[in-house]
């Protein structure tokens, strides 16, 4: 018996010594393999995984660090959808395609099933409204038929983060994660996939590969920005795009007024609201920093709609408008994401720089994109803690300054829809990532307006997967102490070069712009994506995270189709025109025998996805066949062309298809076939090469400006060898724009697009395929010499 007792008393010690991270009883792991994983829970990683199944990808998984789907929508709170842009000089959503319009559809349904409006916020910041955890019900809608359990190809893991990256010979083969639910501590992942998309908050996955990536401000030198800084002198190398806490408010029957939160000084609110525009000006704050401008509450219906008038804290971006809708009592709701909540992500005040470094020493002084989850969530903690201060501000201070009001921050309560202890969303809102070092990195002077009109960008690249126009909007992104004291008040102001207000022009994002530039088996998403820092301020809305996640999951599909890697793709025209196509004009979807609405790549105003000539118009100005008027941001599809613009397009079509190779002006270049049609007109080559081409028939005028009709086209296409069918069996009736353009794609769909032909260098270091002096990867239009969006094969003086 004595032996016996030994022997447990020895197997006793062994276990008591055992280390914790070996101990079988503790460990658990699932191992599991899949064509694409997809990294995230954002909006832009649900468009991915469900572009993905709709495109016929055999196996899906999708792992999240939460429990939430829908990213700015749901998870971060953002419940004012943010959409503008610039369109004859006033402030309108950008046109709604691609799974975007159909989240966006499936919201204004709930909310017209809830409240008999579809978008009853009346708020200043937003069109369409939505209440957070009803949205996220709705993503998972979208989602569940894609799902295994309902005979889709989709798997998903929930609160799980990356710690390891299993990268083989310059390639991306899967991702090792960790569980971080309480119930779930010990247990870990492995997901190994022929593909990769990274849609996370911060790109971790990215990073953790080795792929090389951008974060920060970037230095002139680096992109020659105009805006950009020289050197590090004005702006700080862990200057970030400020992040936010969101807070969603109800209104309540009695008066709540939350706890005062860690580490408030009531100082650092002063310049919320005009309230207390004496305070904050008694204490001195500098030029620059954000001071009160704003009433914290205005009775009003924003009758002039969104951006008409001054908002307020309380109107900014009110999700649903009780009282001027005449809904019932308890239904208000609003959300607060005003300037003075955001939290900038660099210069901490000391309280949280002696956390971060009782962390880990030097933690305080690296940017939030290279911390480790463990160390961004103290800042997070305290993010919070401020944008509470805020709300303790308004329900405070503010109410005792302004006690009549009829609504007062008194009588609204933190929604209980989160979940969370704290009432807070699962996530801050996040304006700025980790950015990829892309096949190109997409840079201001790619996007900025130049002249003050709101038109097409100077770069509209030919490998276009998305449209948008989008402000340079940088909220203030550094902190100022007050008397340089860290340990005291603080306030927001802008740095010399990073601030909000910059208009663009109308753009589309590369291809080029989601694929690492020598890294294999990974795809960007979300907001990692290949573009500057100034740029990512104007790329990073609801919207452009879906359309960026439908992107990636297309390159994803035909990489898979094609055992091929994404550069494969960004390297061959072919296969980025059928990318492309598949945005444009989606297969209908298996699982619910519907046809997804198109993209919109070429960015016009007046297509809507919906219109018979979405398709043509698109493919043909992504073709610079048929691209948009200078000046203007309407394709205006009922106006009637005139016979030069259809010569103009033609030509180039025929171009385009290779039947010929380059445009004819005539015997040893004198020759003349229209006595109408001189050399110094800005179309003679056009219309010349027509009629050398022998498309068009001898005459001694071409009456290049009279309106065309539809024989016209008929004629040049039969002779070309394509065929237009008769409208409404009448030649001479007047051939309209968006007919010229449903017409002429018809003839051309299934010709091969020879003006975007790529060598098996185009790509590589160094290189330039166009010979303008710009190295492909530095080249936002690199088959185009002059820069000028008209590739070379399509352009009469490049021959």
């Amino acid at each position: 018996m004595r032996k016996i007792a030994h022997w447990r008393f020895a197997i006793l010690l062994i276990l008591l010594a055992w280390p914790s991270s070996q101990c079988w009883c503790a460990e658990s792991t699932e191992d599991v393999s899949a064509d694409l994983l997809v990294i995230g829970g954002s909006e832009s990683a649900v468009a991915a995984a469900v572009q993905a199944a709709r495109l016929g990808v055999g196996s899906i998984a999708l792992v999240n660090d939460i429990d939430w789907l829908g990213g700015q929508f749901t998870a971060e709170g953002l419940g004012a959808v943010d959409e503008w842009t610039i369109y004859k000089g006033r402030r309108t959503y950008f046109p709604r395609s691609g799974q975007f319009l159909e989240i966006m559809d499936a919201i204004e349904a709930d909310m017209q099933r809830k409240y008999g409006l579809a978008r009853p916020g009346n708020s200043f910041c937003a069109w369409t409204t939505c209440e957070p955890r009803d949205t996220e019900r709705l993503f998972r809608r979208f989602v569940s038929p894609y799902l295994k359990e309902n005979g889709g190809p989709l798997v998903i893991y929930e609160n799980y983060e990356p710690t390891r990256v299993i990268v083989e010979n310059a390639a991306v083969h899967g991702v090792v994660f960790q569980s971080v639910s309480n119930d779930g501590e010990g247990t870990s992942l492995t997901v190994h996939a022929k593909l990769t998309i990274d849609a996370s908050d911060w790109g971790d996955v990215i990073r953790l590969s080795g792929a090389k990536y951008m974060r920060g401000p970037d230095l002139k030198s680096e992109f020659h920005e105009p805006s950009a800084p020289s050197d590090f002198s004005e702006v700080d190398c862990n200057e970030l795009n400020p992040i936010t806490y969101c807070m969603i408010l109800r209104e309540s029957e009695t008066p709540s007024i939350i706890e005062q939160p860690p580490n408030y000084d009531e100082r650092r609110y002063f310049g919320t609201t005009k309230a207390t525009l004496d305070e904050y000006t008694k204490l001195g704050w500098p030029k620059g920093t954000l001071a009160p401008w704003a009433a914290a509450w205005i009775d009003s219906t924003m009758s002039n709609g969104p951006y008409g008038e001054t908002p307020t804290v309380y109107t900014h971006r009110r999700l649903v408008d009780r009282r001027h809708n005449q809904l019932a009592a308890g239904s208000e709701v609003i959300l607060v994401n005003w300037p003075l909540q955001d939290y900038p992500t660099y210069n901490f005040p000391k309280h949280l720089v002696d956390r971060l470094e009782a962390a880990a020493p030097g933690a305080s002084q690296k940017n939030l994109i290279d911390m480790s989850p463990r160390l961004r969530r103290l800042v997070f903690e305290d993010a919070k803690h401020h944008a509470l201060g805020m709300l303790y501000h308004l329900q405070t201070t503010v109410h005792d300054k302004q006690p009549d009001q009829p609504v007062s921050f008194r009588m609204l309560k933190l929604t209980d829809e989160f979940g969370t202890p704290d009432r807070l969303p699962l996530k801050p809102y996040v304006r700025e990532a980790l950015r990829m070092d892309a096949l190109y990195v997409m840079r201001e002077q790619d996007v900025r307006d130049a002249d003050g009109v709101q038109s097409w960008a100077q770069h509209i690249p030919p490998d276009n997967v998305f449209g948008f126009q989008f402000n340079i909007d940088f909220h203030p992104t550094r902190r100022i102490f007050l008397d340089g004291d860290n340990a005291g008040p603080w306030a927001h102001i802008h740095s010399k070069f990073r601030n909000w207000g910059t208009h663009t022009d109308r753009s589309g994002f590369p291809l080029r712009g989601l694929v690492p530039r020598e890294m294999d088996g990974l795809l960007g998403a979300g907001k990692n994506l290949g573009y500057t820092s100034i740029v990512s301020s104007a790329v990073r809305l609801h919207g452009h995270g879906m359309h960026a996640g439908q992107a990636s999951a297309t390159i994803a599909a035909v990489c898979l189709q094609n055992n091929i890697q994404p550069r494969d793709v960004a390297g061959d025209g072919s296969l980025i025109r059928r990318v492309q196509t598949l945005l444009v004009d989606p297969p209908s979807d298996r699982a619910t025998g519907k046809k997804p609405p198109g993209t919109l790549l070429w960015p016009y105003q007046d297509v809507p996805p919906d219109s018979e000539h979405f398709v043509a118009v698109n493919q043909l100005g992504i073709r610079a066949i048929l691209p948009g008027d200078p000046g203007l941001q309407d394709f205006q599809a009922e106006r009637i062309v005139t016979r030069r613009e259809v010569a103009r397009a033609v030509a180039r079509a025929v171009l385009s298809t290779g039947r010929f190779d380059r445009y004819e002006s005539g015997k040893n270049g004198t020759g003349r076939s229209f006595k109408d049609v001189a050399p110094i007109d800005p179309d003679f080559a056009a219309i010349e090469s027509l009629a050398q081409w022998k498309l068009l028939p001898k005459s001694e005028r071409f009456e290049p400006d009279r309106p065309a009709a539809v024989g016209l086209l008929r004629q040049l296409f039969e002779e070309f060898g394509g065929k237009v069918e008769k409208v409404a069996g009448d030649d001479a009736a007047p051939l309209s724009k968006a007919r010229l353009a449903t017409l002429l794609w018809r003839a051309i769909a299934t010709s091969p697009d020879k003006s975007f032909l790529t060598t098996a260098e185009y790509l590589t270091a160094r290189h330039d395929a166009d010979g303008d002096g710009l190295p492909d990867l530095d080249d936002p239009l690199p088959l185009d010499r002059d820069n000028d969006s008209l590739p070379d094969q399509l352009a009469p003086d490049k021959h």
